[in-house]
């Protein structure tokens, strides 16, 4: 049991990398509080790992943020899956989808972040996991401007929170997945003029030509979680199936 009696909160976990990383955790012997908005999915969450704590939150609203991370007593790890993919280019945003996705990708990080960190730092120990994408400072992407400029303000947020507490016990890091099989993913597939021209476009241009699986991520997740990484502070974390070489 790799995270046998850690306190880990796990964000966007009903569905997709957030699932597959709480039952992950959970199964390694962690006390999951899996946060999510979608409490229907959170249920199948609950009833996928019994011992999994569910809440329904949305991570931007500040208030909200504020009164659960006050109903939680202690915690060891904080994992923030929260995201949103906005598709297209610079001329194709308007401020206001500019504002959601600033608010979905940072601003809910901060909120978490902010909130958690006070208890980690009372206890002289935590451990901070954002996720973050390849398509950031990393990679370059075609009609993903908010989404890579966001994910790369999130690179510096991991950056600067390690820099800022690596003398008080507390460690950042990022993962940064290539495209991954979610039902994210799924629904942006669909929306395309043609969903298997789509399909297909998105696995030619994987350099081992498949998705990654979310699993793949969760063990990622797990190892970044447990004190395997104690050593490890201030990275991002790429699987991407080389999609960056």
């Amino acid at each position: 049991m790799r995270l046998k009696n850690k306190k880990i909160i796990v964000t966007a976990a009903a569905q997709g990398i957030g699932k597959a990383t709480a039952l992950a955790f959970a199964n390694e012997g962690a006390e999951v509080f899996a946060t999510d908005i979608n409490e229907e999915k959170l249920i199948e969450l609950k009833d996928a790992h019994s011992t999994i704590k569910t809440f329904k939150l949305d991570s931007t609203v500040e208030t909200d943020v504020s009164n659960f991370c006050s109903s939680i007593e202690d915690i060891d790890v904080l994992f923030h899956a929260v995201g949103f993919v906005h598709h297209g280019n610079i001329m194709d945003c308007n401020s206001n989808e500019f504002q959601r996705s600033v608010n979905v990708n940072i601003f809910s990080a901060f909120l978490m972040t902010q909130n958690l960190l006070p208890k980690m730092l009372k206890n002289k120990k935590g451990n901070i996991v954002i996720v973050s994408s390849a398509a950031s400072s990393v990679k370059g992407v075609p009609n993903r401007f908010i989404y890579t400029t966001t994910k790369a303000a999130l690179n510096g947020f991991v950056k600067a929170i390690a820099a800022d507490y690596i003398k008080d016990g507390i460690r950042c890091n990022a993962i940064l997945p290539g495209t991954v099989e979610t039902p994210s993913w799924e629904g942006r597939v669909q929306m395309a003029a043609d969903p298997e021209q789509a399909r297909k476009d998105f696995i030619d241009r994987q350099a081992m030509g498949r998705l990654a699986q979310p699993n793949e991520i969760a063990s990622m997740a797990v190892y970044l979680a447990s004190d395997e990484s104690d050593f490890v502070t201030g990275t991002l974390n790429l699987i991407d199936g080389g999609w960056t070489l």
